[in-house]
């Protein structure tokens, strides 16, 4: 659906105010950093974020970088850490996973809570919650996107040209930008930064989707149940995530598809408790779940071995079941980019390129022309 184009925009009331903004984030992320260090973030529910191995950067890295062959429409190096992160950040596609968010027990944000396996241990009605489930994690997705591709109007000033201010990634002294990375809080600053925000936390939707569900992987020997879901065992990415699209209906949800419970009681208990229902232990994220490897970021190879050690998940140990998993989370992260680009340039004919160009490369300034 194309973007609403304003007419109009004032540009020095809008630097005022994201000058105004990009302070408030400054200190909120000398916050976040300060819980990080004292340990009060909560437990990491999803692909890794800012630990060593740090999965959702990976993944994103080995889609979208241009040092990793990802086409015309690349990110370079700075831009490519907004999308991403960097050790020590979250960037856009782990902002879901950051306390100050408010996102890391959203169940949409991480395509949790979707869970079903036939058998006694779920109700036929229990199928319904669980698609009804599915569908909110996509919509979640869907409308991250679009807030992004709205949002990207705020690149260019009236006559089409890039608005310095709001394309910067250097340093400042005011609004105080040490690094002149962005900061993900969902607080509005400067425009590339709410773009990339906004499309990083449709990334993680997507990313996590691979990992928490059973659509790429295989069970492990043995009898299925909530110990063992079955696995869908699919070769390519979901039509459920094609964003701009027509949205997606229970009758498009298979019968086996199913994440994992993670509630508040399994959060707070590291899943030794919580996601039972009446008496009846629901599918943990524990056992379905695709987490933990190592990744290249360059190349998008995966191993489970890491000082001599297999680090992956239970369920990632399963055939190759991590690699599935992320196989199928980059060439979504791939898709989800070329299709926002696409949307941009219909929805802005042309400025499109230039709004793309703007939010890709380093220096915009200079290169976009």
């Amino acid at each position: 659906m194309p973007a609403t184009v304003p007419s109009t925009v004032s540009t020095p009331h809008r630097r005022s105010r994201a000058a105004a903004r990009d302070a408030i984030v400054a200190a909120m992320a000398a916050a976040a950093a300060a819980a990080l260090l004292v340990g009060a973030a909560p437990r990491a529910h999803a692909f890794g974020t800012v630990g060593h191995l740090a999965e959702h950067e990976r993944i994103t890295r080995a889609a979208l970088g241009c040092a990793s062959g990802a086409g015309p429409d690349c990110f370079e190096p700075r831009s490519l850490d907004q999308v991403a992160g960097r050790k020590g950040t979250f960037g856009a596609v782990g902002s879901p996973d950051n306390p100050l968010t408010g996102e890391s027990l959203t169940s949409a944000a991480h395509c949790d809570n979707a869970d079903y396996v036939q058998g006694s241990d779920y109700r036929p009605q229990d199928r319904q919650r669980a698609t009804t489930a599915l569908i909110e994690c996509v919509d979640h997705a869907r409308a991250r996107v679009r807030a992004g591709l709205h949002r990207a109007v705020g690149l260019l000033d009236t006559d089409g040209r890039i608005r310095p201010g709001e394309v910067s990634l250097k340093p400042s002294l005011f609004p105080p930008r040490p690094t002149g990375d962005c900061t993900f809080n969902r607080v509005s600053g400067r425009a590339k930064c709410d773009v990339i925000e906004e499309f990083g936390r449709a990334l993680h939707v997507v990313q996590d989707f691979y990992s928490h569900s059973n659509w790429a992987d295989q069970p492990a020997a043995g009898p299925i149940g909530v110990h063992n879901p079955p696995g869908g065992r699919q070769s390519g990415i979901s039509p459920l995530f094609a964003l701009f699209g027509a949205g997606p209906t229970a009758a498009s949800v298979p019968g086996w598809l199913s994440t994992g419970c993670f509630d508040a009681k399994a959060a707070i208990t590291g899943e030794h408790a919580g996601c039972t229902d009446g008496g009846r232990t629901r599918l943990k994220h524990a056992w379905i779940n695709k987490d933990h490897g190592v990744i290249d970021p360059r190349t998008g190879v995966t191993s489970c071995i890491e000082g001599g050690k297999n680090i992956c998940t239970p369920r990632g140990q399963v055939g190759d079941d991590f690699h599935r998993a992320v196989r199928a989370a980059i060439d979504d992260t791939r898709r989800q980019w070329h299709d926002f680009a696409a949307a941009v340039r219909r929805a802005y004919p042309g400025r499109g390129d230039r709004i793309i160009c703007a939010l890709t490369h380093d220096d915009p300034v200079t290169t976009c022309r």
